[in-house]
């Protein structure tokens, strides 16, 4: 039990001194002066704070170690449609990434394979714990969606740029049917599969696609551009698919139609450049603000191509805040909010009975850079904090406390001959 801290519930008021009780991985209570089973251990966080871990929605961590290291990058699979790729078998539990983002207070993540290199259809997601000693212990949920990189719509007009604009319109027709291709390929196979036919072949491209077409999980849809966005809900709408709109830098531009169909939106990320010259400096940092006015449901994340800037979701958050969003939705864009949109929102996201016991413990707000994460615990059990960057810090800390101790150094420093000046340094050797 956590006892004298201020608990965060993000799904209600906060409760001062109070004491928040779990066992066997959930939280049991949440009050004051709560009954105590027997053999209860009591840590006193008095003077600290207590929310839920934070939640981030469009990550590859544990998919990438060191970005130029080729072998350390499984992200994405060869070809244009992989929807059969899926990250949880490739999360790699050893990653020191994991750990870095632990300590600033991301416990959960949803990791998923990326583009590039043409790929449309990239695979599934899956929502992970970061703590575990295999990827079946991390998996919280899986899959979590289908994800699909929307083609780029805009056309470049510079004569600079490689292909015209007219092989741009080609380019991007070519994507569009390879996407509309796809659906209607894999529609076919599920018809044929529940028709009975005994003689049709497996083909695991297209049962990945099944609970897509089902309904039981959505299309993640990454599109920035507003021209990509528009393209990306009258396709859904028209394959009658549910859709989560991620990346959208734009989408402040259409709001009002992501209201009107309720589609849930992740900006990833909050801190980011304009898209355009003509686009306000601050057009990216206000898309929170303006989506939370006009009601769409939404989530914060950073950018999805860099594992290492995962800590750094709540500032995402921050920046948002500062930016007309308000505090406690920029609080929930990082907790309830994400947990709610990938389905898990009965188990993550707030302090509630019944719910996971993932929790941090802070000395200040989780959105101001100068706080630090102090316990965390995922499901109950608590959680090593150190990570590779602080046993750097502590080595070559140590290392030079131990120069300033060591007499030899620094009679070596005393002995040592001067740098040389203007006035004392040697003239230039003289010309043959």
């Amino acid at each position: 039990m956590l006892t004298g801290a201020t608990v965060h519930p993000v799904s209600g008021a906060d409760l001062a001194d109070a004491q928040v009780l779990f066992d066997g991985g959930r939280i049991r209570a949440i009050g004051r002066n709560l009954a105590l089973p027997p053999n209860t251990q009591v840590i006193d966080v008095r003077g600290k704070h207590v929310y839920p871990g934070l939640v981030a929605t469009d990550t590859v961590l544990g998919l990438v170690e060191i970005s130029s290291v080729r072998a350390t990058v499984d992200t994405r699979e060869v070809g244009a449609i992989n929807p059969n790729a899926r990250a949880e078998v490739s999360i790699n539990p050893d990653s020191e990434l994991l750990s870095v983002a632990r300590t600033n207070g991301v416990l959960t993540a949803l990791s998923a394979p990326q583009g590039g290199s043409g790929t449309l259809v990239s695979g599934t997601s899956a929502l992970v714990k970061l703590d575990g000693w295999t990827w079946e212990d991390m998996t919280l949920r899986a899959p979590v969606g289908l994800h699909i990189r929307w083609p780029q719509l805009a056309i470049n007009d510079d004569p600079r740029f490689p292909k015209s604009p007219a092989d741009q319109r080609k380019d991007a027709e070519k994507q569009l049917r390879q996407i509309k291709d796809t659906f209607d390929t894999a529609r076919a196979y599920l018809k044929a599969r529940r028709s009975g036919d005994k003689s049709h072949e497996i083909d695991l491209r297209w049962e990945a696609m099944i609970p897509v077409l089902d309904g039981k999980i959505p299309v993640f849809v990454h599109a920035d551009e507003v021209k990509q966005i528009q393209s990306a809900l009258a396709w859904a709408e028209a394959e009658k698919l549910s859709l989560v709109l991620v990346g959208a830098t734009d989408a402040w531009r259409v709001a009002a139609r992501l209201k009107e169909r309720n589609i849930p939106v992740i900006v990833s990320p909050v801190m980011r450049l304009p898209l355009r010259r003509s686009d306000p400096y601050d057009a990216p940092y206000t898309n929170p603000a303006k989506l939370q006015a006009a009601g769409v449901r939404f989530a914060l994340s950073t950018d999805s191509d860099d594992a290492h800037l995962a800590r750094n979701l709540p500032y995402q958050a921050a920046m948002a805040a500062s930016f007309g969003l308000p505090k406690e939705e920029a609080l929930k864009a990082i907790t309830l909010y994400p947990a709610q949109i990938l389905g898990l929102g009965d188990r993550l996201g707030s302090l509630e009975v019944g719910k996971d016991a993932t929790v941090i413990v802070t000395d200040g707000d989780p959105l101001e850079i100068t706080t630090h994460v102090e316990l965390a615990f995922i499901q109950g059990r608590a959680i090593d904090l150190g990570n590779r960057q602080w046993r750097l810090y502590r080595k070559y800390q140590q290392k030079y406390e131990q120069q300033k101790r060591s007499p030899a150094i620094r009679a070596g420093e005393a002995t040592a001959p001067a740098r040389p000046t203007a006035s004392t340094s040697a003239a230039p050797p003289a010309a043959p």
